[in-house]
């Protein structure tokens, strides 16, 4: 074998499965901090990889297999192991699907490095549900889970039963610019432990309550996978199409948010025709974390009302 051949076949070797990740010792650090992350949830759970169009999708399930569905759809860079502290409550009534969104870190797995453009997104998740043969879907999206969550219903109204949005990100209107900002930015782009403690400490008003585990598998996907810059092709919604939203509506957002305002309550009341919100008390951007009991129950009060 000549020194070029052999080159060719240990970089083949080192060559992900994802095309996100840029290399496949990287994507393994990341796999194996995923499934640690896992182990903090506390109920049964089954994992699906799905066929699609874009690549393999991955969905987390638990929940009694006959309830209703409850789709769940996690923040950025986070992946569906950030619902470890929701699942329990969730899945007692429902049956939870937590999808790995294919253009961050996560066990979903991108065919081809690109950006996947609205049309395409929307179609994605078209194709995990009829795969899944999921219909009058509860759907609920926290941070860039609420916009893409926004996104879907818009689309594909007729498949929602009720929608719920957690300090969802460029939905409803622009982020303002911020030194918090600025170091969330400049973790995604040169990802260390530091700045990743600082992006946490922005976030969160109880930082001490995201498990180290969960904050490990955030710092390898980060450190791993290529960068993709692309909040702000999330642009809000016009008015037009928040008026096709039709079924129930919730929003919830923490009142020391600093990328959601607490004015988005009353934006939503406007121009969603049936629009429930609600302002969490002492709770940054992340609510499931910082607030747990209260965000379980008022998702679950609105997901029973008629």
């Amino acid at each position: 074998m000549t020194a070029l051949a052999f080159m060719g076949c240990s970089a083949t070797k080192d060559v992900s499965r994802n095309a996100l990740f840029k290399t496949r010792k990287g994507e393994t650090k990341y796999i194996n901090a995923y499934n640690k992350s896992l182990k903090l949830w506390t109920v049964p759970y089954t994992e699906k990889d799905i066929p699609t169009s874009f690549g393999t999708a991955h969905v987390i399930i638990s929940g009694p297999a006959n309830a209703e569905p409850l789709v769940i759809l996690h923040g950025m860079d986070a992946s569906s192991t950030m619902w470890y502290s929701n699942i329990k409550d969730f899945s007692k009534n429902y049956r939870v699907y937590a999808i790995d969104y294919i253009m961050e870190a996560g066990k979903s797995s991108l065919k081809e490095n690109k950006n996947l453009n609205s049309d395409e997104i929307a179609l994605w998740y078209n194709e995990i549900f009829d795969a899944l043969k999921l219909d009058h879907i509860n759907l609920l999206g926290t941070s860039r889970g609420g916009w893409i969550a926004t996104l879907y219903s818009i689309r594909h109204k007729e498949r929602i039963k009720k929608l719920a949005l957690l300090a969802p990100v460029q939905t409803f209107k622009n982020i303002k610019m911020s030194t918090d900002l600025i170091n969330a930015a400049n973790f995604k782009i040169a990802p260390t432990e530091n700045r990743l403690g600082k992006l946490v400490n922005d976030f969160s008003l109880y930082p001490e309550k995201i498990d180290p585990l969960v904050k490990e598998q955030i710092y390898i996907g980060s450190k791993f996978t290529k960068t993709k810059l692309d909040l702000f092709s999330m642009q809000p919604f016009s008015d037009e199409e928040f008026k096709t939203l039709t079924m129930p509506v919730l929003v919830l957002v923490g009142d020391h948010d600093i990328l959601s305002p607490i004015s988005i309550i009353e934006i939503a009341a406007e121009k969603i025709p049936d629009s429930h919100g609600a302002v969490i008390e002492t709770a940054g951007h992340f609510l499931t974390i910082d607030r747990t009991e209260e965000v379980d129950t008022k998702v679950l009060e609105f997901l029973k009302e008629r």
